[in-house]
């Protein structure tokens, strides 16, 4: 600790000072020639690039997961545990649509999370709003790729949203609480 003392630099001045303390890491800098350099986000870049192809696979199981839940509950009633797997996949799938590039699936699966958080009694919301936010992520991910279908998906995602942010106003007109973050504004990208 005494070696260190010695090493600390101070800089008086008229009306500060700047104390310079020693970067023991310096020892252990290593420098590399420019072409030895690497450039980790080009290699992310070049791994995303290689994984793209995929992406369209991994979103068909995470809304065939979705299905999955919604049938779960269809057959078995609204449990703890089958509301907290519909929660997740839909969940999953606004985390992941917009970098797996479907961001209309992203914003109803978001509206579909708004639901499942905020509704006072998920039993007594209208099955068919369940059903179709998630015909609604089932389509925008199966019909991406024609190019007619993403002003469409985006359309599909708004109106979804508006009849949710509806049937939430009115299923909460008596918490407040609620009623604040359902006026709140999304913060997923795209919405």
């Amino acid at each position: 600790m005494a070696n260190h003392k010695r090493d600390i630099e101070i800089k008086a001045f008229a009306d500060h000072q700047v104390i310079t303390q020693p970067n023991p890491l310096r020892k252990v800098l290593r420098r590399l020639k420019e072409k030895d350099l690497d450039d980790p986000i080009a290699r992310a870049e070049k791994a995303l690039a290689g994984l793209s192809g995929e992406f369209k696979n991994w979103m068909t199981v995470e809304a065939d997961r979705l299905s999955a839940a919604h049938a779960t509950i269809l057959q078995n009633g609204f449990t703890h545990e089958n509301c907290e797997e519909l929660f997740r996949a839909a969940h999953d799938i606004k985390g992941d649509a917009a970098t797996f590039g479907y961001p209309s699936a992203g914003a109803a699966a978001n509206s579909l999370c708004r639901i499942i958080e905020h509704a006072p009694e998920l039993a007594e919301v209208p099955s068919d709003l369940i059903a179709h936010h998630i015909n609604a992520i089932q389509a925008i991910v199966r019909e991406r790729t024609k190019l007619d279908t993403v002003s469409m998906a985006s359309e599909l995602s708004r109106q979804l949203r508006g009849v949710a942010d509806e049937f939430l106003m009115k299923a909460n007109r008596d918490r407040p609480e609620h009623l604040e973050a359902i006026l709140a504004p999304s913060l997923v990208p795209g919405d």
